[in-house]
Formats: C-alpha cells, structure tokens, sequence
C-alpha cells in the first residue's frame, strides 16, 4: 500500500471526510482491519480564504508547495489536494515535487465519461466556476462542456460554502436554493452536476437530484485509494 499524502484543511470539514471515506474503502478493499496508510497536512484555513479574497495566489502558492514538499518530506507516496478550488496552483505544485499529484478534476472527469456524458453543470466557490483551471482541463483534456449558474446563483452557492459550510452549518433552506441553482443548469441543458466543491456533498447528495451528480470529494478520496492499492 502507498502512503497517501493529504494535503488537508481548506476546509477541515471536508478533510475529515476525505479520511473515512479513504479508511472505509481500504476496509472495503482489503477487509479486516485494515486501513490506510495516510499523512495529512492540515492548514489553517482562516489564513487561506484571507489570502484568496485578496487575491494573494503568489503567496498561497509558496503554501501549497510548501505543504507537499513537507508530505513528500514525511514519506507520502503521492498527493491529493483535499479542494477543487486550491487546484488552480495544482500544475505549480506537481512541477516541484517528486511524487505524483492525484488531480480531482481527472478523476471525476473519468467517471463523468464512464456514464457517457458530454455537458456538465459545475457548482463550487466562485474562484472555481468563474475561473479556467478547473473548466479548461474538463473541457480541453476530456471534451466536456461545462455550464456554470448565473452570476446571482453563483453568489448563492459561493456564500453558502465560505459563510455556512466550511463552518458546519448545515441549512435545509440553502439545500433548497441549491436544488433550484441545480435545475436551472439542468433547464440550460446540463447532463448532469459536478460538485465542485468539498464541502458541497455535505448539503447536497445524489438523492436530491434526479439527474447524474458527480460528488468530487467521493470521487477523488476513492481514486486516491485506487492509487494506493495499485
């Protein structure tokens, strides 16, 4: 079994659940008692979101790479990066280390062809629905068409994560405000929605939405096991 390096934290409330779904499908792999062999590195997160707000991405950068040099340093045997947002310093990160980067953007393009779709509705911070890191390696390595909500629903689901999410909160009501953001992509066509955010699987699941939804915490905590295991 490789060591899995999580680079955790951005925020802890989805770093906690990339770690048991990693050790339950170790479990479910392996059986017994086994689990996984894992290293986290967990960062502050007031510290981080301060940083993008201001638009520091120089600075948070040299924090991601400093964070995966210190895993690699510690004997990880690859990297997951437990947010899509933080993504957008992936290339950067992955030039300056020695060990493989398991992207979260590849692996659930992968399963997003399994199931044969083309046109995919993204929700997540603003940082990821508005910017092109994450859109242009879905649509440019994987010929995915990717449809982003409105600028007023983005502003919804953006509060949502940073103001509720990334601080526990759950609220019945911001499920439903995410349900209409959700098939309103769907009216505009989407096949399905990616959950571009960590924190969103947290709100929102597959049993509330009756077309494909593409849970990337899930995802990317299971691929990592995949790697792991291989």
């Amino acid at each position: 079994m490789k060591t899995i390096g999580l680079i955790g934290g951005m925020s802890w409330e989805s770093s906690s659940e990339y770690y048991r779904i990693i050790n339950e499908t170790v479990r479910e792999r392996l059986g017994g008692l086994h689990s996984a062999e894992c290293i986290m590195y967990s960062a502050d997160f007031e510290q981080i979101e301060n940083l993008q707000h201001q638009g520091k991405w120089e600075e948070l950068t040299k924090l991601m790479l400093n964070f995966a040099q210190k895993l690699e340093g510690a004997g990880a045997d690859f990297i997951v990066i437990c947010t899509n947002t933080m993504h957008k310093m992936a290339e950067e990160v992955e030039n300056n280390i020695n060990i493989p980067l398991l992207h979260i953007a590849d692996a659930t393009a992968e399963k997003i062809i399994e199931k044969g779709l083309g046109k995919l509705g993204l929700l997540g911070t603003n940082f990821t629905m508005e910017e092109d890191f994450y859109k242009k390696r879905l649509e440019e390595k994987y010929n995915i068409e990717v449809i982003i909500p409105s600028q007023n629903d983005r502003r919804i689901i953006d509060s949502v994560i940073y103001n509720e999410l990334c601080l526990g909160i759950i609220k019945q009501s911001s499920k439903e405000k995410y349900k209409e953001v959700i098939n309103r992509l769907i009216s505009d066509g989407a096949d399905g929605v990616i959950l571009g955010c960590t924190e969103i699987p947290l709100l929102v699941s597959q049993g509330d939405v009756e077309m494909p939804v593409f849970d990337t915490t899930t995802i990317h905590a299971k691929s990592a096991v995949e790697f792991a295991l291989a």
